[in-house]
């Protein structure tokens, strides 16, 4: 007489009042087969099954993965309780942005010289360019990264919109509608931050390891190396589209204008009024702020306001060469602007491939990402922006991604290594019921934590990663390069 196999679900979630995670976690035993379904509240999340000799062994392994969940808090819950983290995304603004009476320019009828795009595939946000790669991150989740010379070389999938793409010294991270922050800085993408649920993130900025988020409310948070908060303000405005971090604040721009907190205590620093912020850029000694009353202001990082540049409509992005010789804006009527660092405009052109959510300039191009989803690089030298105002422009390159491109997708596998020569050694242990990363290689303060990928991290498993680095506020050291496993 055979015993019908019978099938068990436990559904568990971890949702902190106030904190980071909002996640869930399922086991499902049927017969000898085990199924793990885990991932974001609201999503379909990865599966994993296994099988085994029997059911009881199955039923063994599940208690096992059942326990371990619990012993970190997660809490039986009931599925489709909790909803999905919410996600706000910009839209065009309407020719009334700004308020009912303002004029609103017309689009440039003069189209920019753009010498290539890249269709990405929907709106982008995320935008990083250096002397290497260009980047685009879409609303899909998808990071395409292309020469100067507009080849495609590699595309990273992440599992929700892209936000933004952020430089910290040498590590590159971008922010995610799903809450997460992932490093790009190593061979495949790694969690380095998740943010508390309750906050719909509207931009974020890194410096040192400490991370900035504005969001849909007005509100700003500063968030440490370890991934904990060390304050949180509800801003003097909603809707906070501008967060720039940098050694000493976090600049915040909200509808009532631009905030300054003090990076440590979360105390305010000053408060400007420029109007409703769309979108922020920051140099050594100064923050822009791009309105949607169809300014770029400038302001000292004391405060005080030095200049205005005036656009014909909202300000959806704006960006600088360096130290503010020329500055640079798009508006929502896809025409992109220059000034000099006086606010004289030099001039105002057409993109051909819709309004610039992000910017950034270098080496006498502009490369925008925009409402289409096109990366465009634009020839910003004075004989093509001439030639431009006449008429005359060259054929754009439109580029396709080749088939055979590398994708890649955020990884918590590590590959085993027995041989820590040519690296450092780092070890994961428990404290106060954290997991935490310390060196334990000769020659570094074993008292410092180790800023360390978040969803790799094994008590008592020692790792060689290829380097370590101080910090440059000090006290903690952050992993940079590949990450091993040591057997």
């Amino acid at each position: 007489m055979s015993v019908e196999a019978t099938q068990e679900t436990t559904y568990l979630e971890l949702s902190e009042e106030g904190g980071r995670a909002h996640k869930f976690y399922e086991v499902t035993v049927d017969g000898t087969t085990m199924t793990i379904r885990y991932g974001r509240i609201g999503d379909a999340g990865q599966r994993k099954a296994s099988t085994f000799p029997d059911e009881a062994k199955a039923k063994e392994m599940a208690s096992k993965k059942i326990g371990e969940k619990v012993r970190k808090g997660y809490t039986p819950a009931v599925r489709g309780a909790r909803k999905k983290r919410s996600v706000s995304r910009r839209q065009v603004m309407s020719a009334q942005a700004g308020g009912a009476s303002a004029p609103v320019g017309r689009a440039a009828t003069r189209r920019a010289p753009v010498l290539w795009r890249y269709a990405s595939g929907s709106a982008a946000f995320g935008i990083f360019i250096d002397d290497r790669l260009c980047m685009v991150g879409n609303e899909a989740g998808v990071i395409t990264s292309l020469t100067h010379d507009a080849q495609v070389v590699q595309q990273v999938r992440l599992p929700d919109g892209v936000k933004c793409i952020v430089a910290d010294d040498a590590w590159l991270y971008a922010g995610c509608d799903d809450g997460n922050v992932y490093d790009l800085s190593g061979k495949v993408p790694r969690l380095a931050y998740q943010i508390s649920p309750d906050i719909d993130i509207y931009w974020l900025d890194i410096h040192d390891g400490i991370l900035g988020v504005s969001d849909a409310g007005g509100g700003v948070v500063a968030i440490d190396h370890e991934d904990e908060f060390l304050w949180r303000r509800q801003g003097r405005g909603t809707s906070g589209w501008m967060v720039r971090c940098d050694a000493a604040a976090v600049h915040h721009g909200h509808s009532g204008g631009v905030t300054s907190y003090d990076w440590r205590t979360g105390n305010e620093l000053w408060h400007q009024s420029t109007g409703q912020v769309l979108f922020g850029w920051q140099e050594r000694s100064t923050v822009y702020a791009g309105t949607a009353t169809r300014t770029v202001v400038r302001l000292r990082k004391d405060g005080g306001r030095e200049q205005t540049y005036d656009c014909d409509a909202p300000v959806f992005s704006c960006a600088t060469a360096q130290d503010g010789r020329y500055v640079f804006a798009g508006d929502n009527q896809a025409s992109i602007y220059c000034f000099d660092e006086a606010g004289t405009r030099l001039w105002k052109l057409g993109t051909g491939c819709g309004a610039a959510y992000s910017m950034q300039y270098h080496d006498q191009r502009l490369y925008i990402v925009t409402t289409d989803g096109s990366l465009a690089c634009v020839d910003a030298s004075e004989e093509a922006i001439r030639s431009a105002e006449r008429g005359s422009v060259p054929d754009v390159v439109d580029v396709k991604a080749p088939a055979a491109v590398e994708t890649l997708t955020p990884s918590t596998t590590v590959d085993v290594v027995d041989d820590s020569s040519g690296g450092v050694v780092v070890e994961c242990f428990e404290e106060h019921g954290h997991l935490r990363v310390r060196v334990v290689s000769p020659g570094f303060n074993r008292s410092w934590r180790v800023q360390f990928p978040k969803g790799i991290r094994e008590r008592g498993v020692r790792y060689v990663v290829t380097e370590v680095r101080e910090s440059g506020r000090g006290g903690f050291y952050r992993a940079y390069g590949d990450i091993h496993r040591l057997a």
